[in-house]
């Protein structure tokens, strides 16, 4: 047996005057509080994410790259222009490893959700791609458009480590098909990667760069979905050391 809300008494409404005068039904803080938990459940966010928030991202400390700062500002001033002024283009979250890029993400969509009302959903972008691939198997109860489908249709999509799967043909129509649906519905993307934004193959280098250079997102996810990115995205760059080594630096949930 469930306790009837001393506010609005188990009705989820409350009347309200305003300093007109004016009544006004309102939606209980008992049930803003349940739709909120809802949606975060809905989103889907791994335990260890969730209690980031843009609030506790870690910008400024002894030794941290000024990039830290300019990220968290993109992304408070991206939560604030939502939805009106970003129609549709989301944000592709650049840098090596462990510098808070999915603090960053996760803290943003969920800003959005609780000050949006946004339905959002976090996939890990490896994890999505062995779902698919498991749904291939007859003997699951699954299939590749129900995997998809909440991917297609989230409202706002944080798709975090792109291109930490090895490419091969069909990892990019995959990612083709995930990238193109969202882009013709205009649909918000968050995606967080820990490859440079640059063109595959190394072009622009000379023979001696390219012999040493690292991976670039062209080079793993194809250079026509990375032109597609720049399409959909704006693009945040972070630098700096890796937050979970040394100093005990890395608290992200």
């Amino acid at each position: 047996m469930t306790e009837e809300c001393q506010v609005c008494g188990g009705a989820g409404m409350v009347l309200v005057i305003d300093g007109a005068g004016k009544r006004a039904a309102r939606v209980c803080v008992c049930q803003q509080a349940a739709r909120l938990a809802q949606q975060m459940t809905a989103a889907r966010i791994p335990r260890r994410y969730q209690g980031c928030s843009l609030g506790s991202f870690w910008k400024e400390f002894r030794g941290s790259d000024p990039s830290l700062k300019e990220a968290h500002f993109n992304a408070r001033r991206f939560v604030e222009a939502y939805p009106v002024e970003t129609d549709g283009r989301g944000l592709l979250i650049t840098g090596p490893i462990g510098v808070g890029k999915t603090h960053l993400a996760v803290g943003i969509l969920t800003s959005l959700i609780e000050h949006r009302g946004v339905r959002g959903l976090f996939v890990d972008y490896r994890e999505l791609l062995k779902e698919i691939q498991h749904s291939y198997n007859p003997q699951v109860n699954s299939t590749e458009l129900g995997v998809l489908e909440p991917v297609f249709n989230a409202e706002v999509l944080v798709l975090d480590e792109l291109g930490a799967q090895k490419p091969t043909d069909w990892v990019w129509d995959t990612v083709a098909l995930i990238l193109n649906t969202r882009y013709n519905d205009k649909r918000t993307t968050i995606i967080t990667t820990n490859y440079p934004d640059l063109p595959a193959g190394g072009v622009g280098l000379t023979a001696a760069q390219r012999a040493t250079r690292e991976e670039s997102l062209g080079d793993r996810i194809g250079e026509r979905m990375r032109s597609r990115l720049a399409e959909m995205c704006v693009a945040i760059e972070m630098r700096g050391q890796d937050f979970r080594q040394g100093n005990g630096r890395a608290r992200f949930g």
